[in-house]
């Protein structure tokens, strides 16, 4: 898939601009705070329905303006799309898809589907548990809707569990309603950690290779998942057809063991929004022992993995999208990460004309941006 154009209201420090991609790579170069970030930004949106950088859609519209305007023009395999998001700050945003709007947001997963690359993936591996959980939320999501509504439903059942639990405290008399809650918690709780199982299985295996060759096969990259209803649960076994009764057998007992702490705590300690990725690399903790290099290599790996994993599942590769990341590569990374684009649409922000040699022999636009003015080079 390819994005052709992209046409900005109001956006951001964008005042007007129409732009067409080439269907390869996009080099728009610049110095820091002249809307580079903001376009890659305005490409995101369209594929998700929300911002990487803010959760108010109010923080899009250009200061002092009202409304905005996204407009994006998309090349499949088998049909063409056009997304049309108008911001209102006082309204909620009003999605089309070709001509028609739309009323969830999730009807932009089949339009566009993107991998954003930036210094803040780093955050990845390097942060605590909740930026590894909301990872694979976001991106299992955009592959199987229903997972979204799997994690949607378990938090407003979470949220209602800790509200009886903050209660139980001041009247134990509400703790045998527990049960009502506990048996939806496991349940919804169960598939969602099975659906991550499976999605780690396959990116694990694929940022292995990936690493591998990165790394000239010094370095053995994996994925675990971290449950804490049983941590002994491996990958392996998603192939065990007893597995969904195997967790929540164990769901059972540790919700049970955990009922008091709970109480005291006012908040539910077992379940899928307490677990965690662990990345390793020959057998060490990337987030506690790995250098700066291992980690910025492992956040590369596991990008270029979900590019690779998406192209499995849906049959076409998404738009990489590449937020001034290039220069922070030593020259052999860089070189790994350019021989990746061969097939795939690349948008690239950069403030550094020295990798322009780098693309010497590969089909692209170069762009100029100052002060939301984009200039073809």
């Amino acid at each position: 898939m390819e994005v052709t154009m992209v046409k900005l209201i109001n956006f951001r420090n964008y005042d007007e601009l129409l732009v067409e991609l080439n269907p390869k790579i996009n080099i728009f170069v610049g110095d820091n705070a002249q809307g580079k970030t903001n376009l890659l930004e305005s490409i995101y949106v369209s594929a998700c329905g929300k911002s990487f950088r803010t959760s108010k859609d109010k923080n899009l519209i250009k200061i002092n303006k009202d409304q905005a305007y996204i407009g994006v023009k998309i090349n499949r395999r088998y049909s063409n799309k056009k997304v049309e998001i108008k911001l209102d700050k006082n309204k909620i945003k009003r999605v089309k898809v070709n001509n028609y709007e739309v009323e969830k947001i999730s009807a932009l997963y089949n339009c566009l589907n993107t991998v954003i690359f930036s210094p803040e993936d780093l955050k990845l591996i390097k942060e605590g548990p909740q930026v590894r959980r909301n990872f694979l939320d976001e991106e299992i999501s955009r592959l199987k809707p229903l997972y979204r509504h799997n994690i949607q439903k378990y938090n407003k059942i979470l949220y209602q569990r800790n509200n009886l639990i903050k209660s139980i405290k001041k009247n134990r008399d509400k703790i045998d309603t527990l049960d009502i809650w506990d048996k939806q918690l496991m349940d919804l709780g169960t598939s969602i950690i099975i659906t991550r199982l499976k999605f780690i299985n396959k990116l694990s295996k694929i940022s292995h290779s990936i690493h591998s060759k990165i790394t000239g096969n010094k370095e053995k990259l994996k994925l675990s998942y971290y449950c804490c209803i049983n941590n002994k649960i491996s990958q392996t076994d998603i192939f065990n057809s007893k597995l969904k009764d195997s967790i929540i057998n164990d769901y059972k007992i540790a919700i049970q063991n955990s009922i008091e702490a709970d109480i005291e705590k006012g908040s539910t300690s077992i379940g899928p929004h307490r677990d965690d990725i662990d990345v390793i690399i020959n057998n060490v903790n990337v987030r506690q022992f790995g250098s700066q290099g291992q980690q910025r290599t492992s956040a590369l790996s596991l990008k270029l993995a979900e590019v690779e994993l998406i192209k499995n599942e849906i049959g076409e590769y998404p738009v990489l999208l590449l937020d001034d990341v290039l220069s922070e590569l030593d020259k052999s990374r860089r070189k790994h990460l350019i021989s990746s684009f061969k097939d795939i649409q690349t948008i690239i922000t950069t403030t550094d004309n020295i990798i322009f040699e780098e693309f010497e022999d590969i089909e692209r636009f170069v762009f100029s941006i100052k002060d939301g003015e984009i200039k073809k080079v």
